[in-house]
């Protein structure tokens, strides 16, 4: 299990009930704060929480499609916790 830094990179062809699949169980670990994705011997864990960038990019040409979905989010770290409420005299 990769805990620390690292990549993770799949490539396959799949069908749409396949990928369906795959999209919900994003959802899931999305939604429960954990994913966990491997392929063989390689595995990473990351846990998004708190707010989420979602990019979305679609192209047609010449009869190829594409979607790109991209998610980003920050660690969080003690460091980046909110500090009490600002007070001004």
């Amino acid at each position: 299990m990769q805990n620390g830094d690292g990549s993770f990179r799949h490539e396959s062809l799949q069908s749409r009930k396949s990928i369906k699949a795959l999209l919900e169980a994003v959802t899931k670990g999305i939604g429960k704060g954990e994913l966990t994705l491997s392929d063989g011997d390689e595995e990473i864990v990351l846990e998004p929480g708190g707010l989420i960038t979602v990019r979305v990019r679609a192209d047609r040409a010449n009869g190829s499609n594409r979607l790109d979905l991209r998610l980003t989010w920050t660690e969080s770290t003690e460091a980046q916790k909110p500090k009490s409420d600002l007070k001004v005299r």
